[in-house]
C-alpha cells in the first residue's frame, strides 16, 4: 500500500466523501467499478486526506505525487522544486474544464465503510448509503491554491508521469487513459 498523501492547508477532520458532478444523488447504491466489472459491488469513498485527488472534472486525467520519508533529496530537487510537498498535474487542454466544471463532494456516514485493501485513502461499503452533506467545491484552481497543493499545467502528462513513476515519490494517476497520447520520445 502506498504511503498517505501529506496534509494540506485547511484539511479539516477525517471524513468520507464521494465526489461527483451530479448534484441530485440522494442515495448511493453499491455498484461494480467500471474498471473492474467482475468484482463485487461497492459504494466507493475517499477520506479527507485524499479528497484533493478528486478536485477535478471526473474524466480529467491527472498525475498526483508527493514526498514521504523514503523520497530522496535528488527526487525532491528534480520533481518538487520550490518546496512543494504535494503536486497535481493536468494537461493544458483541461484548463478550461477545471475553471468551469461544477464538482461536488458528498460527505458520507462512515459506519459501514472499510478501508480498501490495496489503496490507502479509499474506502468501500456494501450497504446503500444516504449522504450527510453536499459541498460545492467551487473554483478548482482556487481550491488547489488555497490548500497549498501545487497544480501544474503541462502540455502532455506522459513525460512528467514517466519521471514520477521511476522516482522515489508516492503517486496516484487517475483517468490517465483520457490523457493525450505520449510524445514519440517518451
Amino acid at each position: 500500500m502506498r504511503g498517505p498523501a501529506p496534509p494540506y492547508r485547511g484539511e479539516g477532520p477525517h471524513a468520507l466523501w464521494h465526489v461527483s458532478e451530479d448534484d441530485s444523488v440522494s442515495v448511493f447504491r453499491p455498484r461494480r467499478s467500471t474498471s473492474s466489472p467482475t468484482h463485487e459491488q461497492f459504494v466507493w469513498a475517499v477520506d479527507t486526506r485524499h479528497l484533493p485527488l478528486f478536485w477535478f472534472p471526473r474524466d480529467c486525467p491527472r498525475a498526483t505525487f508527493w514526498r514521504d520519508e523514503r523520497t530522496t533529496a535528488a527526487d525532491v530537487e528534480r520533481l518538487l522544486p520550490g518546496g512543494a510537498s504535494r503536486v497535481h498535474a493536468i494537461e493544458a487542454a483541461w484548463h478550461d474544464a477545471m475553471r468551469s466544471t461544477r464538482v461536488l463532494a458528498y460527505r458520507l456516514p462512515g459506519e459501514t465503510f472499510e478501508p480498501h485493501p490495496g489503496t490507502g485513502g479509499y474506502w468501500l461499503s456494501r450497504s446503500t448509503i444516504r449522504p450527510l452533506e453536499l459541498v460545492d467545491l467551487g473554483d478548482l484552481l482556487v481550491r488547489h491554491a488555497e490548500s497549498e497543493i501545487e497544480l501544474r499545467i503541462v502540455p502532455n502528462l506522459w513525460p512528467l508521469w514517466q519521471q514520477v513513476i521511476a522516482s522515489t515519490l508516492e503517486f496516484s494517476g487517475i483517468r490517465l487513459r483520457n490523457a493525450q497520447p505520449p510524445p514519440e520520445d517518451v
